[in-house]
């Protein structure tokens, strides 16, 4: 997986976990593209402060897949109900059968 989407992704599941001060940073320098340069300056810490925190931040994100592996399971579901749409729509089932089961499926899918 590529290391600015697994970020992303650990973010999005774990970043209320993380203080207010973590979130506002990593976001301006993870998912904003902001500098560590930039991000110093502009919260008056060193480049060096700037770049321990968001290494320390994606070590606990990681840490907290690993205990409870939500974006793991995440993308298992996703795998699941993609399977589900194709295996329906090879079955044989009727038009308004294989509309239901898409639906279904792309309901849950929303809801993820």
């Amino acid at each position: 997986m590529d290391e600015r989407l697994k970020q992303t992704l650990l973010y999005d599941f774990y970043g209320e976990l993380l203080t207010e001060h973590q979130r506002e940073v990593y976001e301006d320098v993870v998912l904003g593209d902001l500098g560590y340069s930039e991000a110093a300056e502009e919260y008056g810490v060193s480049r060096q402060g700037i770049h321990d925190l968001v290494k320390r931040v994606d070590r606990q994100l990681s840490e907290y897949e690993d205990k409870l592996a939500l974006v793991e399971r995440f993308g298992q579901i996703q795998h699941e109900v993609s399977r589900i749409r194709e295996l329906a729509r090879c079955s044989g089932y009727g038009p308004e059968e294989e509309a239901q089961i898409t639906q279904i499926c792309d309901r849950i899918l929303s809801e993820l």
